[in-house]
């Protein structure tokens, strides 16, 4: 009977402690303050809190608990709500803009169904009552016919060099602009991969059979329109090309628009091709729907108008009717409606560069989707929806990016203007070298003046321009980010870093496989969509000898990588950096080099192939594009084998600066020459091997190193195992170092070194031919492979409780088990020998790993 009157108590408690509680307004506020500030408090603090407010002594530990559940879950719904009312609202414009983009297309088919029946009618009329000649006639009688019901539109005499024949000239803009942007005076086709949809960046598309190239687009952004307007008209903010606008005059409207006449110059992509500026009529004005528009064109001798400045260095091209529609969107926000028609005077580049100048898809995704995307990045760093690290405000970091293209560009194209001025060659035209010896007015406020010596100085910028033949850019491109090893040079980095300091190196001579590095990546910022990124690159040094030590430190990299999608049309892929020190201040002085590859259209390239039937010499439109063409299969045309590869080219451009004092410009330069032509062959070598025609060739056998410090490695590993087990590794019949060396090479066992750094993870420095066929790398591209990421999980922790025999006993042997290739294969090994490798001062080096008949499983 106890027993049940206890239970029926019990019961009771926990009902009462369980039931609903009703809050005083002074509980929940008091209750509010806490959860602002901590979400989930645990028990203890539940507790504290109790003790601490009076007001809450009656409710229960248990009580409060599930009162920060349920305001969690509040919490959670209301975003949620918040987030589909927004999708909503998105949804719902794009439906909007979806249904008009189908009436403009049902307008625009009921157009060539017209035309066509048309076109039937008269040829079938010429063909029955006239002879051959004359159907002839009728035809072309009959094309002008239709050209005179159609005419082109002609402007009408004016005086456009006064304020109402400019307004007449802006309203005629106005109205050509608006049928591009809404109508159907162009042909538009949607450009692949981009579907419409509520994260979308818009619905984009070409043109097709039209003077020049012109790109359109329609999106959605959560800024009012006036903001937007005010994005789009500051260009060099958005369009990373735009090297100066200036606006030379501006007149008010009537209407409350303005008209400002304006001169823009605009980088070239490229070493091969002059830089284009345009001198151009800007209108912005309001519709009667309260839409905004800011419309362009160019002053030609054709239209009429002030005559622009006069220039040597650059070639004029022609922007056709264009501009920004931004209308406002019903809860807020605006859609947008842009169109970029230009031309850009095709015939003024060489033939094989063409592409890039008659492409609208490389006009889309320079200007116009850059355009949406930064306006997108601005409306999502306002609304919060974008948290970076690092303390870094996004204004600052989208400095850092538009400071690296920019610098990127000045050495590029090297402007007179800005002090550059051509050094004479060394008889070998591949590499172009330039130096500006006037920093202040080169730099500005570009960079840190403290960058040069005060004695004398300046910067040096060597650049060179190829063609690819079959290769992915984007590919390309993250693989010269992720293998740095690959192509640079730890010592010419060294250098170019002590441009920060007050005292730089001495200029850096040219080494035989100089002495490894590894980097680490560190991210700082990305945009919304993930096409570019902007990170931290810490390079690290490993000395094979003690005169390597001073040089062997870390040093740092500010990187920006932008255009490695695959999937992405018309995309330039970039990779640009400069050195930093530790302090990384928001003022950084910068000095920024790189690499830039641009497809060529696909379609172009093909009728170059067909038509190259003398032999693959035809398709060596430039000189720098025959470098390319190594080994036997340098005679193959893009169009041979598989019909699944690719089949394009592409323009490579690099340029790589660095600062000189004036006694030693001359070895700087020859450095820099040295240089660049060796990051050419490396970047040929990287080219050949991932282009998709040739992934199946066989690959010739590795190599043997022959430097010094491979030759004493393998003296202190041969002579290490004796020391350590007693035996010998090999039998060799001379003890020479070559001798040995050639015998540890083409060992069927795969050993391998490892650093032996204590403040970091182990990185492979050596390894034979079998080591690099297990780990499926190569030499170089070996020292970015770190230990602990090719063991699996019982492979470390086996190797974690025998490193402390290795280092006392100096050797350990290891029994079998799994690894994994930097390709991510399986690799099974029946036993693995480990020891120390000493130097000749019997202190440690690295340590030595030997995996005994591995297989891939």
């Amino acid at each position: 009977m106890a027993l049940s009157m206890h239970k029926d108590s019990s019961n009771n408690k926990q009902m009462d402690s369980s039931k609903y509680v009703r809050y005083t307004p002074e509980q929940v506020e008091a209750l509010e303050r806490v959860y602002s500030e901590c979400p989930k408090p645990s028990s203890l603090r539940r507790q504290q809190l109790i003790r601490e407010c009076p007001i809450l002594s009656n409710i229960e530990p248990k009580q409060i608990k599930v009162w920060f559940q349920n305001r969690r879950c509040r919490e959670k719904q209301r975003k949620e709500a918040s987030r589909l009312q927004t999708v909503n609202r998105k949804l719902t414009a794009m439906n909007k803009l979806l249904m008009e983009e189908n009436d403009r297309l049902q307008k625009q088919v009921s157009q060539l169904v017209y035309e066509n029946g048309y076109m039937r009618q008269q040829l079938q009329t010429g063909s029955a009552t006239t002879t051959d000649n004359n159907s002839c006639e009728s035809v072309v009688m009959s094309g002008q016919h239709q050209q005179q019901q159609n005419p082109t539109p002609q402007h009408p005499q004016r005086d456009a060099n006064n304020p109402a024949g400019l307004l007449a000239m802006a309203e005629e803009t106005l109205a050509e602009f608006l049928s591009k942007a809404t109508g159907t005076a162009v042909d538009w086709v949607q450009m692949i991969g981009m579907k419409p949809g509520p994260d979308s960046i818009g619905i984009v598309a070409v043109s097709r059979n039209c003077s020049g190239v012109a790109a359109r687009a329609c999106g959605l952004v959560s800024l009012e329109p006036t903001k937007v307007a005010e994005i789009l008209k500051d260009r060099l903010s958005w369009f990373r090309d735009c090297r100066c606008l200036d606006v030379l005059s501006v007149i008010p409207t009537g209407n409350g628009g303005t008209i400002e006449l304006i001169y823009m110059q605009t980088y070239a992509p490229t070493t091969l091709a002059a830089a284009r500026d345009f001198w151009t009529l800007r209108y912005t004005t309001s519709l009667e729907d309260g839409s905004l528009v800011i419309c362009e064109r160019s002053l030609t001798s054709a239209t009429g108008g002030p005559t622009g400045p006069p220039t040597s260095s650059f070639v004029r091209a022609e922007v056709l009717p264009s501009g920004f529609l931004i209308r406002p969107c019903e809860g807020g926000g605006s859609i947008i409606h842009i169109v970029d028609h230009v031309d850009l005077d095709v015939w003024s580049v060489p033939e094989v560069l063409r592409p890039l100048y008659e492409s609208s898809k490389i006009l889309a995704q320079k200007m116009t989707i850059a355009a949406l995307r930064h306006i997108r990045q601005i409306a999502q760093e306002t609304s919060g929806e974008i948290q970076y690290g690092g303390g870094r405000q996004p204004a600052v970091l989208r400095t850092f990016s538009q400071r690296l293209c920019r610098g990127f560009n000045d050495a590029v194209n090297g402007f007179a203007d800005d002090g550059w001025s051509l050094m004479g060659s060394d008889g070998v035209e591949d590499v172009t070298i330039m130096i500006n010896s006037s920093p202040g007015k080169f730099l500005g406020s570009q960079y840190n003046t403290s960058m040069f010596p005060s004695f004398g100085g300046g910067v040096l910028c060597a650049k060179a321009s190829m063609l690819l033949q079959n290769v992915p850019p984007a590919l390309l491109v993250r693989f010269l980010r992720e293998h740095r090893s690959e192509w640079a040079d730890y010592g010419v980095d060294t250098y170019s870093a002590a441009c920060l300091k007050a005292s730089p190196y001495a200029v850096p001579c040219a080494r035989p496989g100089g002495f490894p590095s590894s980097q680490v990546i560190l991210p700082l910022a990305h945009t919304v969509e993930h096409e570019e990124f902007l990170e931290v690159v810490r390079l690290e040094g490993h000395a094979f000898t003690p005169e390597d030590v001073s040089l062997a430190r870390d040093m740092y990299l500010l990187q920006l990588c932008s255009g490695i999608d695959e999937n992405a049309v018309g995309t330039c892929a970039q990779l640009v950096f400069a050195p930093i020190d530790e302090s990384f201040a928001d003022d950084a002085p910068l000095l920024p080099s790189g690499f830039r590859v641009i497809p060529l259209d696909p379609k172009t390239v093909t009728l170059t192939c067909q038509s190259s039937a003398d032999g693959a010499g035809a398709t060596r439109t430039l000189d720098l594009a025959s470098a390319l063409e190594v080994g036997t299969g340098s005679n193959r045309l893009a169009g041979d084998g598989d019909p699944s590869n690719y089949n394009l080219r592409s323009v490579l451009t690099i340029a790589f600066q660095f600062t000189f004092e004036n006694h030693s410009r001359e070895n700087v330069a020859a450095m820099a020459r040295q240089y660049v032509r060796s990051v050419v062959g490396s970047v040929q070598r990287v080219a050949m091997a991932i282009a998709p025609s040739r992934l199946s060739c066989n690959m010739e056998p590795k190599a043997l190193p022959g430097s010094p410090e491979a030759l004493t490695l393998a003296r202190w590993i041969f002579r290490s195992y004796r020391i350590h087990t007693g035996e010998e590794l090999l039998r060799v019949d001379s003890q020479a170092g070559d001798a040995l060396l050639k015998q540890l090479w083409h060992h069927s066992d795969a050993i391998m070194c490892c650093s032996l750094k204590t403040n970091a993870s182990p990185v492979f420095t050596f390894a034979n031919q079998a080591g690099l066929d297990m780990l499926e790398t190569t030499l170089v591209a070996l020292q970015d492979i770190m230990l602990d990421k090719i063991l699996d999980e019982a492979g470390r922790k086996i190797l974690c409780s025998e490193f402390s025999k290795i280092m006392q006993q100096g050797f350990a042997y290891l029994p079998a088990g799994i690894c994994v290739s930097s390709m991510g294969r399986p690799v099974s090994y029946e036993q693995a020998i480990a020891w120390k490798v000493l130097n000749d001062d019997d202190a440690n080096h690295c340590l030595t790993f030997m995996f005994i008949n591995w297989s891939f499983v």
